[in-house]
């Protein structure tokens, strides 16, 4: 088989490596339907604000860089970047554990071998239905600076039954640096930006069993860096980092938000000081049923050079 055809087959696997089984609740909530209970929501609900981010303590950060982190539907597996000891390379995929909801995050576990290489292994996103990993790598393999790679489970309980993952291929991945993976059927979001210049949001239809090529969000992007996209449930509010101008640091966390998933996204508003800081706030993961915003920051207070904090907001229904 020449590289060409081999190439082609490789983009062709991984598509169909997870869209054939991507879980049907992940698709949009439309007006007037009651979404899942493990979505904790209800129609025509309004969102409290913020509460003060609390760093998530030594447990689970180290003196070193913990950064990115992606929690899974259930909220009990917490997956991050890491370059502290222990690991493959540069940086490593690692996870932290939880009994449930209500305790304390466990000590975190290197994801191993399988997945984790002697490069950079950084910014997991576990899809909702929690079979697929994905993650961006500048390992060998790929087709640009950095490429977004995936990764299969069978047992979405097992944290270490990772396969061993698969580039994507093209169109997701160019010769750009390619990075900030987030599914939300049908939509893939992550951000892409040659050397040297900023990065900007991309969006890709996923239909079938292929990715349609990736368009760029302009409603979102700026001049600046905009980064790691993180998408609500029901596709109507997405949260990034940013170093454009109007933000309280030197990276902040924005919001947009649309009246329904057809629409595009409104002007990005910065979330403001009760999240962002004059120091560095950026790589923002919202839980699956979005009241639990985990993201990074280098912060006074923490444990090491960049920490991970997370801050809560609850539903408040409509009389």
């Amino acid at each position: 088989m020449n590289a060409h055809k081999r190439a082609t087959l490789v983009a062709t696997l991984a598509a169909m490596y997870f869209v054939v089984a991507c879980d049907r609740r992940s698709d949009p909530v439309e007006p007037g339907v009651v979404a899942d209970a493990a979505t904790m929501s209800v129609n025509g609900a309004e969102w409290s604000e913020w509460s003060v981010p609390v760093n998530l303590g030594p447990t689970v950060n180290s003196p070193f860089a913990d950064n990115i982190p992606d929690v899974s539907r259930d909220g009990l597996s917490l997956y991050f970047s890491s370059n502290r000891p222990g690991g493959s390379g540069a940086g490593d995929l690692w996870v932290s554990r939880r009994a449930s909801v209500d305790d304390a995050w466990g000590l975190p576990v290197n994801l191993g071998p399988t997945v984790n290489s002697s490069a950079g292994d950084l910014g997991p996103n576990v899809s909702p239905d929690g079979h697929y990993l994905f993650f961006t790598s500048n390992r060998p393999g790929g087709l640009g600076l950095n490429d977004i790679w995936v990764s299969r489970r069978a047992d979405v309980h097992d944290d270490f039954a990772w396969e061993a993952p698969v580039n994507l291929g093209s169109p997701i991945n160019g010769p750009e640096f390619d990075a900030g993976p987030e599914l939300r059927r049908p939509e893939f979001y992550f951000v892409r930006g040659p050397a040297g210049t900023a990065f900007d949001i991309y969006v890709s239809s996923v239909k079938g069993n292929s990715f349609e090529s990736p368009q760029a969000v302009v409603e979102l992007n700026s001049s600046a860096n905009d980064l790691r996209p993180s998408v609500r449930y029901d596709r109507r509010e997405i949260l990034f980092s940013s170093d454009r101008p109007g933000g309280v640091g030197g990276e902040d966390i924005w919001v947009s938000t649309r009246q329904s998933a057809a629409e595009p996204w409104t002007v990005p508003v910065n979330l403001g000081p009760l999240i962002n800081t004059p120091f560095t706030d950026t790589q923002p993961s919202l839980s699956e049923d979005g009241t639990v915003l985990f993201f990074t920051s280098n912060r006074p207070g923490g444990s090491g050079l960049v920490d991970l904090y997370m801050s809560t907001r609850r539903v408040i229904p409509r009389e």
